[in-house]
C-alpha cells in the first residue's frame, strides 16, 4: 500500500462513526425502554406566562395520546376531549398530534382544533415539559391533518405523573 498511515486514520474515522451511530440507535432505544406510557397532571400557561388551564395528558404504550382539559367546557369556547398519537422524535423528544371539536355557540359554526405537542420527559420520568400549538380548521373542506390552519396560539406545559 503506497500511504498505510492515510488507510489507518480511514479506518479509524469509521469505526468511530460506526460507534456513535450505534450509541445514537441504543440511546433511542433506551428512551423508548425507559418509558413506555403515563399520565401526567399538567399546568398550561400561555405564551406570556398566565394560567390558561389544568389538563391530564396519557401517552399510552401503543403510541395512542389523549388529554383532557379544564377549559373544555367554558365560555369562551368549548371544545371536547382530545385524542391522537404520539412518539419519540429520535432526539429525546416526545412529539404528539390530537384533534378534538370547537362546538357553538362561541364560534357560529362547530370546528376542528388540531393540537401539535412537543414534550421532553425528565430523565427520572419525575417531569414532563414542553408547548402544545393549537390550530383551528374549518369543519368541512379542509384537512387538519394536512398544512396549518390558523394559529390560535402555543401554550407552555409543565406536568408531573400521576402514580398509585
Amino acid at each position: 500500500m503506497k500511504h498505510p498511515r492515510l488507510w489507518s486514520v480511514f479506518g479509524a474515522f469509521c469505526l468511530i462513526a460506526a460507534a456513535a451511530s450505534l450509541a445514537m440507535i441504543h440511546a433511542q432505544q433506551d428512551d423508548a425502554q425507559r418509558f413506555s406510557s403515563g399520565r401526567f397532571l399538567t399546568t398550561i400557561t400561555d405564551s406570556e406566562g398566565s394560567f390558561a388551564s389544568r389538563s391530564v395528558i396519557t401517552l399510552n404504550a401503543d403510541g395512542t395520546l389523549s388529554a383532557i382539559d379544564s377549559n373544555e367546557g367554558s365560555s369562551t369556547g368549548p371544545f371536547g376531549a382530545q385524542a391522537g398519537a404520539w412518539k419519540w422524535d429520535g432526539g429525546g423528544r416526545i412529539v404528539g398530534r390530537v384533534i378534538d371539536f370547537r362546538y357553538p355557540p362561541v364560534s357560529t359554526s362547530a370546528s376542528i382544533a388540531r393540537s401539535d405537542y412537543a414534550l421532553t420527559l425528565a430523565p427520572d420520568g419525575r417531569s414532563l415539559t414542553g408547548t402544545i400549538t393549537v390550530y383551528f380548521y374549518p369543519l368541512e373542506g379542509s384537512n387538519p391533518l394536512q398544512g396549518l390552519g390558523t394559529l390560535f396560539g402555543t401554550f407552555n406545559v409543565v406536568g408531573e405523573p400521576i402514580a398509585p
